[in-house]
This record gives C-alpha cells, sequence and structure tokens, in this order.
C-alpha cells in the first residue's frame, strides 16, 4: 500500500443528520484503493454511520438527510441517477452478527447472483467465491447443509463469501468479528489481509488490537460538544499508533479515554 494510490471514495464536507439530529459534522477524508482502512472511536461517534453512507444504506433509514459530497471512483454516490442497488452490488456490506439466509451454503452464495439476473456459470462463481473467503475446504462435501448448521466464525466467512460473488471493489465491514469467538476471529483477520490485494476494505472495530494488526490506515472519529461526530486524524495506522499527531488520539489508542 503506497501513500499517493488513488483514491477511490472521497468525502468531502460530509454531514448527515437522523432529524434533529446531527450524527456526522463536516467530515473530509479519503479511501484508498486495495488497503484496509480501520474506522475507530467511542461509541456514539459516528462510525457505523459513516461506514453505512459509502453504500447508500442509511438511505434505508427514515429521517436520515446529508449534505456533503461521496465520490466512488471520482463520480457522485448520491446523484440523482445513481441506483442505490447497483451501489450495493459494487460496495458490498457485511454486518456484525453473521446473518446467513435460512438456506443452503449454496443457496446463500448464489443468492444475489440469482436475483441479479446471473447468466453465468454458478456453480464456478459459487466455487471461486468460497475459495476467496477461505471456507471451500470446509464446506465443500456439505453445499446443499442448510447454512445455519456453521459455526459462528464459518457463517461470517460465508457472508463475505455472498458479498465476494458480486465482484464488488470494495467491501464494508461493521465489527465482523464482534460476535464471534477468538479462533473465528483470527481466521476472518487473517482472510481480510488476503483479500485486501484484491479489494478495498473498511472495517468498524473497538478493538483496538485488531486495528493494529490488519488495517494500512485508520480513521479516529471522536464526539464534539454537540454530540455530534467529527474526524480527528486520519492516517497510516502504524503512525497513529506509535506517533499520533492529535493528543486525543494519543488519549483513545492508549485506553486513557472512550
Amino acid at each position: 500500500m503506497t501513500t499517493d494510490a488513488k483514491p477511490i471514495i472521497s468525502l468531502q464536507n460530509l454531514n448527515v443528520w437522523y432529524g434533529r439530529f446531527r450524527a456526522l459534522k463536516e467530515i473530509t477524508l479519503d479511501i484508498r484503493q486495495k488497503a484496509i482502512t480501520a474506522i475507530i472511536g467511542p461509541s456514539g461517534c459516528g462510525k457505523s454511520t459513516l461506514l453505512r453512507c459509502l453504500n447508500r444504506m442509511n438511505d434505508l433509514i427514515p429521517s436520515t438527510r446529508m449534505d456533503g459530497q461521496v465520490l466512488f471512483n471520482g463520480q457522485p454516490l448520491y446523484a440523482p441517477d445513481v441506483d442505490p442497488t447497483e451501489v450495493r452490488y459494487r460496495i458490498g456490506m457485511v454486518f456484525q452478527r453473521p446473518n446467513p439466509f435460512p438456506k443452503s451454503i449454496y443457496d446463500n452464495v448464489a443468492f444475489g447472483l440469482r436475483i441479479n439476473g446471473f447468466r453465468g456459470n454458478l456453480d464456478e462463481v459459487v466455487e471461486r467465491s468460497l475459495h476467496r473467503a477461505a471456507l471451500w475446504d470446509e464446506v465443500k462435501d456439505r453445499l446443499k447443509q442448510n447454512a445455519l448448521t456453521l459455526s459462528g466464525g464459518q457463517q461470517q466467512r460465508l457472508c463475505i463469501a455472498r458479498a465476494l460473488a458480486l465482484d464488488p471493489e470494495v467491501i464494508l465491514m461493521d465489527e465482523p468479528t464482534a460476535a464471534i469467538d477468538p479462533i473465528g476471529t483470527l481466521a476472518i483477520e487473517d482472510l481480510l489481509r488476503e483479500l485486501s490485494q484484491q479489494y478495498t476494505i473498511v472495517i468498524v472495530t473497538h478493538n483496538m488490537q485488531q486495528a493494529a494488526r490488519v488495517s494500512d490506515e485508520t480513521i479516529f472519529l471522536t464526539v464534539d460538544t454537540d454530540r455530534a461526530g467529527v474526524l480527528v486524524e486520519h492516517g497510516l495506522t502504524r503512525q497513529m499508533f506509535t506517533n499520533p499527531k492529535d493528543e486525543r488520539t494519543e488519549a483513545y489508542v492508549t485506553g486513557r479515554f472512550g
């Protein structure tokens, strides 16, 4: 990862409200291609709100409004002629709790392709996606079994495979290891490092050790006096964890507040 790499997503003076409450205030930053960017900060600072802005998931929440710009590959993500569903194919999302459908392992991976009218070789895409999610060897002999029979860590990797099947450019992850055990967590972290060779990954995490282990860059948000989320610092992870520019960053990553 090089710091002069072209940004795939740019935010310019982004503000987000839920009704009268301002959740994010004047956020400006770039997210680099084929790198892992961690979003950290205390509870209530708008980490998940920021993540959902990146693929228009906030459109689904009543009373949400925003101003400012979100650019994806240089194009306005919120332009009137942009289809939010198409955005979510190109910028996939994995949630905190594994959420496989009550269908077979195979049908979970194939689901998005089918509803999108995919006419290619489903078997090939399902196998490739499960390989990319480091799950194929564990499930190749039971693809017709219900996905809910998998362990929590396996279910989360299945959800990653389901996102990968649509061939996104960016994968958003909202605390993807919060609901799984330490062994599953390490498997997901190893997977993220592999996937970052091909995909841009943005991950929200409360775990400072995880952010330090897996990310190339880190975004630190906190709240201002109005309880709005504001950007404190954004930079290379190793720099932010060893020599942060802002004393608030140092206080947070060392556990003195938050």
